[in-house]
């Protein structure tokens, strides 16, 4: 719960990695039983940390997409019920534009304004989109200017993780393990795709486009090609005979040669995500860079773009740890404008699990 969009009353999260963790990833019809089975008791839950009742709730919001079709229905029909019974507004979030707000609801809270128009990063598990945002009478306005044309860049974390017999998610694995390693050991030069070849990259500059299939590609070649199998089959065996294993159990298992791929991997992703991110921020003029989402929780990402950022007198801003992943918090700070705005969901708001976040530039 979050009052006026800047403080944050309450923000419960049920986490589902403990189920999805076994397969390596999300699977969809797991994530809608989850998100079934604890929908009634998250919302119980933020209104007794929050101290309020139903009454004294002002709107419901809700992620309309992009998203998984089964988990975005269970929180739609939810929260249409919830708004109908108290007859409250009711109000659709994109999930996107949810992350960018993750940093906004701070800046407000420090009663900072950020510097517009800003250049942003959402970067996850899902989702890798550079969006120039600003705010005009209250209303914030999108225009999409880089996306991934494959992976994600948290899906190849995960991926890369997942072959090197770490666990899920692998970002924080990968995060936790590169210092540890040589990140220029291993080449994974710039990424230029020249190539547009989905129609949803059509509207983009090939500047601004980024594709990680081919690192987390490169990744597998250097396993085949150094015979690095069978170590990595012995990794994954110990720690999945660990309960809860830790980043130290994970090092112990890691030799040099490991852990400079490791380094190396973490190192292109976040070379190419810092060089197209400026680079799209100096084209379009933008006064301050916001990243978002979860891969923006990873240490070298925050203290590389915070270094360039300085370099070139640009502010850099990012959410907290707590709020860089998926959370509630978010989508409410992101219906706050739109509240105020008048901005409400018709009664026939339906999941959007490709919905689009502002115009195409």
């Amino acid at each position: 719960m979050v009052r006026d969009g800047a403080e944050v009353l309450s923000n419960v999260i049920a986490s589902q990695i403990g189920t999805h963790a076994r397969y390596g990833g999300v699977v969809p019809e797991l994530a809608s039983r989850e998100h079934l089975r604890n929908i009634v008791p998250v919302v119980r839950a933020a209104l007794e940390q929050a101290g309020c009742g139903f009454s004294e709730l002002d709107a419901i919001a809700v992620t309309e997409g992009p998203g998984l079709a089964g988990a975005l229905l269970v929180g739609v029909m939810y929260a249409k019920g919830l708004a109908f019974a108290l007859k409250k507004p009711l109000i659709a979030v994109n999930h996107l534009e949810g992350h960018i707000h993750a940093v906004l609801l701070e800046a407000r809270k420090q009663q900072e304004d950020l510097p517009q128009p800003a250049m942003a990063l959402v970067v996850s598990g899902g989702h890798t989109h550079l969006y120039l945002a600003e705010e005009a009478g209250g209303v914030w306005r999108y225009k999409n200017v880089g996306r991934t044309v494959d992976d994600a860049a948290g899906e190849a974390f995960d991926k890369v993780a997942k072959l090197l017999g770490l666990g899920y998610p692998g970002g924080p694995w990968i995060d936790g393990l590169a210092p540890h390693g040589n990140p220029r050991a291993v080449a994974f030069g710039p990424v230029n795709v020249k190539q547009k070849p989905y129609r949803a990259a059509q509207e983009q500059s090939p500047r601004f486009l980024f594709s990680f299939s081919g690192m987390k590609t490169a990744v597998l070649r250097y396993v085949q090609t150094h015979a690095l199998a069978e170590s990595i089959e012995k990794r994954r065996r110990a720690l999945a005979g660990l309960p809860n294993a830790k980043l130290e159990d994970a090092l112990a298992l890691c030799d040099a040669e490991t852990l400079n791929l490791i380094a190396s991997f973490q190192r292109g992703v976040i070379d190419d995500l810092a060089r197209k991110t400026f680079a799209a921020a100096e084209q379009f003029h933008s006064a301050s860079i916001v990243a978002s989402g979860g891969v923006a929780a990873n240490r070298e990402l925050r203290t590389r773009f915070l270094a360039e950022g300085k370099k070139r007198k640009l502010p850099v801003a990012f959410p907290s740890l707590a709020l860089s992943t998926d959370n509630a918090a978010m989508i409410a700070a992101a219906a706050w404008p739109k509240f105020v705005a008048g901005d409400r969901a018709g009664e026939l708001l339906t999941a959007e699990p490709s919905l689009a976040l502002g115009s195409a530039s």
